[in-house]
């Protein structure tokens, strides 16, 4: 299945809910107020977002286009302009260094392992550490998975520090010659401060380790949590340097417009989306496919290219 196809298949909720509200107004022969409603009405239900919602009408509106079929060809437009290329995947150093956030229930342990399991078979050496260890339950099912995947695997004991257990980690790579650490942190509400302040801690003690690390930053975002993913991003930034989002749940939510807020007012591009349960089900973020995934009914071979 091509990557347009998932992706589409993935979106299928959230783009029902925006075209079920434009459906009506589709090849109607201006661009009269009942059309700028559906399509103000599509994109609210979607999760996009009152303030992006009303940019959008009025670069709409200045575009002096007619009708809703010319207007969902803007809109597709407009849309792919919101969310910047993502940076290709780099590993500039040995070991690389990737630490994994988010809060707790938002798919981040499997996101961890679909990572390795990505990285893996791109020929890649891979250490997990599970510095998550306020929960048993955590260490325990990333050595499973460690395992199954045939990756490398650091745990201490729960309860023990872990900025200790990324420090021994980065130590590891270095001795082994890993190419690639993925580190496991503990779920945390985003209003938590000493919790946050934990992550703030290990990233210093990365830096007595590798002093360019860590050398990403990845936030897991669940699509169902709707706008509420933006106040988390724009919390985690003010602790962390997020350099991408991982956005899971793609496929069982309506609500996948929030991707676009998230990208236009944090500026942090969308890097990965989840799109189901299996090991393979992490696909890296295309503007292309995810915009013509949200708002078109049409094949690849359609208006965007």
């Amino acid at each position: 299945m091509s990557l347009w196809h998932r992706v589409s298949q993935a979106l299928t909720r959230t783009r029902e809910r925006f075209l079920q509200a434009v459906r009506e107004t589709l090849g109607q022969p201006d661009s009269s107020d009942a059309v700028f409603q559906a399509i103000e009405e599509g994109l609210l239900q979607s999760d996009v977002g009152v303030e992006i919602t009303e940019e959008l009408l009025q670069h709409l509106r200045r575009t002096g286009r007619k009708g809703s079929i010319e207007l969902l060809a803007a809109l597709r437009d407009a849309l792919l302009s919101y969310l910047p290329e993502p940076p290709p995947e780099q590993f500039p150093s040995q070991p690389t260094v990737v630490l994994v956030v988010g809060v707790n229930g938002f798919g981040k342990t499997t996101t961890v392992a679909k990572l390795a399991y990505r990285w893996k078979q791109q020929g890649k050496q891979v250490l997990i550490a599970a510095a998550d260890t306020f929960r048993a339950a955590a260490i325990e099912q990333l050595q499973q998975w460690a395992e199954a995947l045939g990756v490398g695997y650091i745990r201490h004991r729960y309860g023990a520090d872990p900025a200790a257990v990324a420090y021994d980690a980065v130590q590891a790579a270095r001795a082994r010659g890993v190419d690639v650490v993925l580190i496991d942190t503990a779920g945390r509400l985003h209003t938590k401060t000493p919790l946050m302040a934990e992550l703030e801690k290990m990233v210093r003690v990365l830096r007595k380790v590798e002093p360019t690390a860590p050398h990403e930053v990845l936030l897991v975002l669940d699509a169902s949590v709707g706008q509420n993913a933006l106040a988390q991003t724009q919390e985690f930034l003010r602790h962390l340097p997020i350099t991408g989002v991982v956005l899971t749940k793609v496929d069982g939510s309506a609500r996948g417009g929030m991707a676009l807020a998230v990208a236009r007012k944090c500026r942090v591009p969308i890097r990965y989306l989840g799109v189901g349960e299996g090991i393979e089900d992490l696909l890296a973020f295309e503007p292309v496919a995810f915009v013509q995934g949200l708002v078109d009914t049409l094949s690849p071979e359609g208006a965007l290219r």
